[in-house]
């Protein structure tokens, strides 16, 4: 991995305010909460009635949602305590299967070693796209595996937790039965699969030196992808919350336009 100076070392970044855009009440939290309900309920009307394909869509975009929530908690930008993140967690592992303490862990270190030959979350940013397809289903096991052996025992504790509601989950699902529960967990499956592209090739592959993500301007395009493209700006200051980052990165941009002219957009139509 050659990034070897990131983007926070540029000093125009000093003079970015963003503090005034953190600060999170628990109602605050509970909106985050609320938003991958809607896909789930839809996603599995949609199966109940034995329409798949329509469902899929549903799903895709309940998933990216879970994903924002778990985003949050992990770096505790809900508003909520340290016990309210870990039930969040907790709550989104047994929606979207695997252990999201362990994606927390993998998360933390990927921020602290982002670029180096540590940095097992992110390291298939470097990959090309058919080496990071093929090495998708490995990579939710190689991710827990690291948690649960460099964790210590209060994650492996919290994993247990989350691979127990997991069994319960699918041992519900099993054992009823129901099409959309089945449905669900085999879309859980497949998307875990996909996770290494979705979540971190899309956002990290081909950066040039010193910038350590991708970012996206245009309205549409963020709102569709719940301002999650925002990801720079996140690495550069993940104390403020996704809802906020559309202000951070306006600041950021008036502060460092040399460093907006050298960045990368996820899809190459920023207008959007």
């Amino acid at each position: 991995m050659a990034r070897h100076r990131p983007a926070a070392a540029d000093p125009a970044l000093r003079h970015v305010v963003w503090r005034d855009l953190v600060s999170m009440r628990p109602r605050d939290g509970l909106i985050e909460c609320l938003h991958p309900l809607p896909w789930l309920v839809l996603s599995f009307s949609l199966a109940s009635v034995g329409l798949t394909l329509l469902a899929v869509p549903a799903t895709f975009m309940f998933f990216l949602t879970a994903l924002r929530l778990n985003h949050e908690a992990i770096h505790h930008n809900l508003g909520f305590g340290p016990h309210g993140h870990r039930r969040v967690l907790h709550g989104l592992s047994a929606l979207m299967l695997g252990s999201n303490s362990s994606v927390a862990f993998n998360h933390l270190h990927h921020h602290q070693k982002v670029g180096t030959p540590d940095d097992i979350e992110g390291k298939c940013g470097e990959m090309t796209l058919w080496q990071v397809l093929l090495y998708g289903p490995r990579f939710p096991v190689e991710t827990h595996l690291y948690g649960w052996r460099h964790g210590g025992p209060q994650l492996r504790r919290r994993m247990a937790i989350d691979l127990a509601l997991n069994a319960l989950v699918i041992g519900v699902a099993l054992a009823s039965q129901w099409a959309p529960l089945l449905y669900h967990i085999a879309a859980m499956l497949v998307a875990q699969c996909l996770t290494a592209f979705f979540a971190v090739w899309i956002t990290h592959h081909g950066c040039e030196e010193g910038i350590v993500a991708r970012t996206q301007r245009g309205r549409l395009l963020n709102r569709l992808s719940y301002n999650m493209f925002f990801h720079l700006e996140h690495h550069l200051f993940p104390a403020v919350p996704v809802s906020r980052l559309p202000a951070l990165a306006t600041r950021i941009d008036a502060a460092a336009p040399k460093l907006a002219a050298r960045m990368r957009m996820v899809l190459p139509i920023p207008s959007l």
